[in-house]
């Protein structure tokens, strides 16, 4: 069964990736045809341009929003099943989640997210070959880093008791993330694929993957929590087993698709060469999303040491998840903004990367505005898709509108943050990240939740005003960006990238 749906699979994304090109070419020559430098100030090539760019950024956009939401949809749903078996197993669930997100997940993505800027660069200029060089040696990086991080979720247990955690919660967070831990490896390898084929703009495969995933993974959780007699560790199983499959799945496709023989042309040497010169956009790009991502689970380990652990961590667990679902969405708008900026740079068009910034900025804004609108509306029926307790469904319910604000302003740091991973710019995006949640929004955070006693929702409002800064910051930055000199550091980039390949050859 799993081999004729694996065939159907292939073949289908064949086709539809082949359709994707078509339409991507097609608007890059009406693009060229129309650019704002042979416009002269007509309005309608000018919007003509302006409409293509937006028919551009939602082939890219709508695939990796339903790619962010699928993929992290694995860990809610696992926490969902858990949560049903009770108060203690969701508060361990949560715990470890967000342990496992803190040490591992965290890293890994940002890590190679620096593929985003080299990847999508590269397509830009059409060095189609680079593109499955710079993944297969982000894979041996990623990997050989999952090592030590396998170790550290292993003595999970010990790290909760001995950071003074629930004995009890830690207990039950422990043997979560030992299951888990085959789940790291497949993580690292899914991060690249998904990296590898959204900077070639072929998104839509990785999309359909990741809906078969989704699928797969609700059987598997009724079956491995509710059926099996695993209970929260048959979750956490079922989140291995499901990222592997994803990494199967994207493995065949870019091992026999056609749309991917230009840009894999099978396992080389050369991956294995500039690993050093990987690692210096690849630490930063790290550190860049960990300080951020960090700071939002630093919450629900905090909350643990509140007075009545138990319901801080639920509601706030509760909120996380809710809030880190709808992160889903800009997530795929600002992966949509550094794959059309690193792509307009790497062809050497920075009025084109100009005009992405404008409009994927016009739509985050519509998008915010949207999301905030529906959470406000279901903040009294929310806490029931979690839990059944009623003073867990109260609390989150008064969570919401602080959930909604911090929300809205994440929205525009995604689409910045993006920008600065197709620019390169991911040490001074980590910059700004280290003094907008750690000088201001945890300090505060802490400050509002144990000193002054407002609990969850201090430590919440504390991150809210770490996101004000760094918009601020983030848009200060990109208003004065010179876009003529980005694209030539990105030829730079390049050159200079080929150039050391050739040099240890």
């Amino acid at each position: 069964m799993w081999g004729a749906l694996l065939f159907l699979f292939c073949c289908s994304l064949k086709k539809n990736s082949k359709q994707m090109e078509q339409q991507t070419e097609k608007a890059d020559r009406d693009t060229a045809t129309v650019s704002p430098a042979a416009t002269n100030g007509n309005k309608s090539d000018t919007g003509k341009v302006i409409k293509e760019e937006v028919k551009k950024q939602f082939w890219l956009s709508a695939p990796l929003i339903g790619v962010s939401l699928l993929q992290y949809s694995l860990q809610v749903i696992s926490v969902m099943f858990v949560g049903h078996l009770g108060s203690l197993p969701l508060s361990a669930a949560s715990i470890a989640t967000s342990f496992a997100s803190v040490t591992g997940f965290t890293f890994l993505m940002g890590t190679a997210s620096a593929l985003e800027t080299l990847c999508g660069q590269s397509y830009g200029a059409k060095m189609y070959g680079k593109l499955g060089i710079y993944m297969q040696r982000a894979m041996f990086v990623l990997l050989i880093l999952s090592i030590p991080l396998s170790v550290v979720w292993a003595y999970t247990e010990n790290i909760l008791v001995f950071v003074h955690q629930d004995k009890s919660i830690a207990s039950l967070a422990g043997s979560y993330a030992w299951y888990m831990i085959p789940s790291i490896f497949a993580y690292a390898l899914l991060q690249c694929l998904n990296r590898f084929l959204q900077t070639q703009n072929n998104v839509f495969p990785v999309f359909v993957s990741s809906g078969i995933t989704a699928c797969l993974h609700v059987l598997l959780c009724w079956v491995l929590v509710l059926k099996s007699g695993l209970g929260h560790k048959g979750a956490a199983l079922a989140i291995s087993v499901s990222y592997w499959f994803n990494v199967i799945l994207l493995s065949c496709y870019v091992k026999f698709s056609a749309s991917c023989s230009q840009t894999w042309t099978g396992f080389s040497k050369e991956s294995l060469s500039q690993i050093p010169a990987f690692m210096r956009l690849g630490f930063p790009s790290a550190v860049m999303v960990c300080l951020e991502l960090w700071s939002f689970e630093l919450l629900v380990l905090l909350s643990g040491l509140l007075p009545n652990p138990v319901l801080e961590t639920s509601t706030l667990s509760i909120c996380l998840n809710t809030s880190l679902t709808l992160w889903m969405v800009p997530v795929g708008l600002g992966g949509t903004a550094s794959t059309r900026i690193s792509n307009e740079l790497g062809a050497g068009n920075p009025k084109g990367a100009k005009l992405a910034v404008r409009v994927v900025v016009a739509i985050v804004i519509v998008e915010g505005l949207m999301m905030g609108s529906i959470l406000l509306g279901v903040r009294n029926k929310l806490g029931y898709a979690f839990s059944s307790d009623p003073n867990v469904i109260k609390y989150v319910a008064s969570m919401i509108p602080i959930v909604v604000a911090g929300n809205f302003l994440d929205g525009f740091q995604c689409v910045l943050s993006g920008v600065a991973r197709g620019c390169g710019w991911q040490k001074i995006g980590a910059c700004v990240n280290l003094g907008s949640y750690y000088l201001v929004g945890v300090p505060l955070g802490l400050l509002l939740g144990f000193h002054l006693h407002l609990g969850g929702r201090g430590l919440w409002l504390g991150i809210v005003m770490a996101l004000v800064v760094q918009v601020l910051s983030l848009s200060i930055i990109t208003l004065v960006t010179n876009w003529d000199k980005e694209a030539k550091k990105a030829k730079d980039r390049l050159e200079s990238s080929d150039n050391d390949e050739v040099n240890e050859r």
